[in-house]
């Protein structure tokens, strides 16, 4: 095994390790492990627990690259693995497997029964925690680890799957091979531009997924915008253009995905929207005003939210707040001529 770039906490590493060599298997499960624990570190990726058969013949070989927060491995298995049968441990990450030769079977929540990822295919899926699996002999695949934080709202609890021939794909392979053979020589500006470049890639190969969009996938992909919105509800730029690029769909298939559920994005934001300033009505200290609210909240002017208020609630703000506490709220502040409405 060889290695060198920055120990397991810093923002890259890299290893080799080829234990293929007769006689040389033995110490093969070893080798990898401790290359993986030393260049890559068990904050990008934990590797489980390995069943017997698998450490006495664990003959591979390949290179392991850590990009910042993500990892990114070219693997050949002469020998088949297998993970023992509950690896345990948390996790909280984005995974994908692409397969050139041979296949990797994947574990799945009980019941919901494995996943095989077989030649010419791939599979990214969110990973809650250490997952089983098996892989045949004689494989050859990539295996990328990617940080959760934007890709999970969009892959929810489903996989994603499909050819490793698509455009995307392919542009996603070839950028992790430049990555490996340049990563030595980038400063950090260039190790954190090529994680991005990673995650916006993985995005976009979801997102030819996602355009073709089946009537079992426009649930999770509403919810993930409504995620999505629920942390951007104060944002000035929230909309159905923000949600879709956000997520890497068009418009319209976000749009499809509401209307499976019978709602509507813009109706979706405005009620959170009008929820959450109620919330604020109820507040026995600092109580903002109606302006104050209309502007936080991202309506026209107080007028405009004090009709969408009444529509919805059936009161107007200052109606509702004196309803709901003995203390009066305190005067709207509008600017001179104008006047609440309702």
């Amino acid at each position: 095994m060889q290695g060198n770039g920055a120990p397991a906490g810093g923002a890259r590493g890299v290893f080799t390790v080829d234990s293929t060599a007769p006689g040389a298997a033995p110490q093969g499960l070893e080798a990898f492990r401790r290359g993986w624990e030393t260049q890559i570190g068990d904050d990008v990726f934990q590797l489980p627990a390995f069943s017997p058969d698998t450490i006495g013949d664990f003959r591979v070989k390949g290179n392991v690259t850590k990009v910042d927060g993500a990892a990114i491995a070219d693997l050949h298995a002469a020998s088949a693995t297998r993970t023992a049968d509950v690896p345990g441990g948390d996790q909280d990450l984005v995974a994908m497997y692409v397969v050139r030769r041979g296949a990797w079977t994947l574990g799945n929540p009980p019941g919901h029964g494995d996943q095989t990822v077989s030649a010419g295919q791939f599979l990214v899926r969110h990973l809650g925690s250490l997952t089983a699996f098996e892989t045949s002999a004689d494989l050859t695949a990539k295996f990328l680890v990617l940080p959760s934080d934007e890709l999970k709202p969009l892959l929810g609890k489903r996989a994603v799957t499909g050819s490793a021939a698509s455009a995307e794909m392919r542009l996603l392979t070839a950028m992790t091979d430049m990555i490996h053979t340049t990563i030595g020589e980038l400063g950090p500006a260039g190790v954190s531009a090529a994680q991005r470049t990673l995650i916006e890639l993985t995005k976009a190969v979801a997102k030819g997924r996602f355009d073709d969009v089946e009537p079992r996938l426009a649930p999770a992909l509403a919810q993930a915008a409504k995620d999505l919105a629920d942390r951007r509800l104060a944002d000035p730029g929230l909309s159905p253009a923000m949600l879709a690029r956000e997520l890497n769909v068009s418009v319209r298939t976000l749009h499809r995905a509401f209307a499976a559920v019978d709602e509507q994005v813009s109706t979706y934001i405005r009620h959170r929207r009008l929820h959450e300033a109620r919330l604020a009505l109820t507040a026995s200290a600092g109580r903002p005003s109606i302006s104050e609210l209309a502007a936080h909240w991202q309506f026209a002017d107080s007028s405009h939210f004090t009709r969408a208020f009444k529509k919805h609630f059936g009161q107007t703000p200052t109606e509702y707040a004196r309803s709901t506490a003995a203390t009066p709220a305190p005067p709207d502040r509008h600017p001179p001529g104008a006047a609440e409405c309702g």
